[in-house]
């Protein structure tokens, strides 16, 4: 059992609190967003806009290389590369035998939002779905 997560209105991430307690993820959510929204290390042919590859010492293959396009354009590359790079983040899953599958869609909400649509299908044959809403710097 995992501490939830919850996107707050500003795009970004919190502790999910239910009258001064955390609340607790029975599922898959909290693992998805962490696969996600943490900041994985940049392939050496990756376009950087500075010198910081980033990622996470602990772990360097933890998270996604989303945090790439937030400064790019809203163009449909961009939407392919979001969908590869949450796919690539969450083949974790199907290499520790947690899913079968899983799928994952973006599309503009509107300008500046990117929406990114996760679907997993479970091991056991369940399915899981989720959004979430970013924030596109480039639009700022």
């Amino acid at each position: 059992m995992d501490m939830a997560l919850t996107q707050t209105p500003s795009g970004k991430f919190d502790i999910a609190v239910n009258s001064y307690d955390a609340e607790h993820d029975d599922g898959l959510r909290t693992s998805v967003i962490l696969s996600l929204f943490v900041d994985t290390r940049a392939h050496a042919d990756d376009v950087l806009d500075d010198d910081d590859k980033r990622g996470y010492w602990a772990s360097p293959t933890l998270g996604s290389r989303l945090w790439l396009l937030r400064r790019r354009k809203q163009i449909p590359d961009v939407l392919r590369a979001a969908q590869d790079y949450a796919t690539e983040a969450l083949q974790w899953l199907i290499d520790d035998g947690v899913a079968k599958d899983v799928l994952a869609e973006a599309s503009w909400l509107r300008r500046g939002v990117l929406l990114l649509r996760i679907g997993i299908i479970k091991a056991n044959g369940g399915q899981a779905n989720y959004q979430f809403e970013q924030i596109w710097e480039q639009s700022l």
